[in-house]
């Protein structure tokens, strides 16, 4: 799962952008990198334990972020009130914590192309977080909203008739739930002025409550490095390296330099990647409900991603 969206649900439509070889060169990388992220972390958790190497990955990726905004912007770049410290660790809790940490716990037992494609969902429950707050999303919207949903009760049907663990299938939705949720609070609390500090400062936070819950979980105990796999390593430094930072990097960048209604086909893009990485490098099966719940589901992102950026 990507790493953060400080600007994603806030950001004005903006004037007219020109579509440069730079955009798309960046709009690749958000594509393939995040999308590949879900491969990485199966590929990790297959012999490194899930909460610890999670912590670990968040919070290296938050030193290295903040070494870099220090580099480029000074190092007044990082300083933030109590306020919005504060704010940064919720929001950070919810995203890296809760977000991203029960996806990598599920991915030891779901497919990595079934999680991405559960997670596609998060644009309809932020839909449904801003209806249950008093805002009237359209219609168009709504049927966007029904109709994911609609997906996502196909995509369960590999957990209800034993396929994978259904108790794997719940922890992505609920993953994907807490995503939204702290994707919504991020537009609402104060939060740095500087993105990348914010995004610092929140890995940072879900890196830390990363490693405090592998430690109540036990997975310390009989904990052997030697025994983690030398794919384990490289794919732990890959979704550092990648996707942490040139991903989050790419995708900040991309807000102020490209029209807002190409930037977030991620959203739609991201899970078809997954699935299909994951079924050529790990000879992930693709059943019929993962194929027709995750056309569902990516159609309904469709519909209120195309609804929600028009001017």
């Amino acid at each position: 799962m990507r790493t953060s969206t400080p600007a994603e649900t806030a950001a004005p439509a903006g004037p007219h952008r020109t579509i440069t070889g730079a955009v798309w060169t960046a709009l690749a990388l958000v594509y393939v990198v995040w999308g590949s992220t879900y491969l990485g972390i199966r590929i990790v958790v297959q012999t490194m334990p899930p909460f610890l190497s999670a912590g670990v990955r968040f919070i290296t990726a938050a030193l290295l972020l903040a070494a870099v905004v220090a580099w480029r912007y000074g190092p007044a770049a990082l300083k933030a009130t109590g306020t919005q410290l504060r704010s940064a660790a919720l929001v950070g809790l919810l995203l890296i914590l809760g977000g991203n940490g029960l996806v990598v716990l599920a991915e030891t037992s779901v497919p990595s192309g079934l999680a991405a494609l559960l997670v596609a969902s998060v644009p309809v429950w932020l839909v449904v977080l801003r209806a249950g707050t008093g805002d009237r999303p359209p219609l168009r919207t709504l049927g966007g909203v029904l109709l994911g949903l609609a997906g996502l009760a196909v995509l369960t049907l590999p957990g209800l008739s034993g396929e994978v663990r259904l108790s794997g299938v719940l922890l992505v939705l609920a993953a994907s739930v807490l995503w939204s949720l702290g994707s919504f609070s991020a537009s609402k609390l104060t939060l740095p002025d500087n993105p990348f500090s914010a995004s610092a400062y929140q890995m940072l936070a879900g890196g830390l409550g990363g490693i405090v819950v592998g430690l109540l979980r036990g997975e310390h105990r009989g904990l052997d490095p030697a025994a983690f796999s030398t794919a384990s390593w490289l794919a732990l430094g890959y979704l550092v390296l990648f996707g942490s930072l040139v991903g989050f990097t790419a995708y900040v960048w991309l807000l102020r330099a490209a029209p807002l209604s190409l930037v977030s086909t991620y959203a739609y893009v991201n899970p078809v990647v997954a699935v299909a990485l994951g079924g050529l490098i790990l000879d992930e099966a693709l059943t019929w409900p993962i194929v027709l719940g995750g056309a569902v589901v990516v159609a309904g992102v469709g519909v209120i991603v195309s609804t929600e950026r028009r001017p």
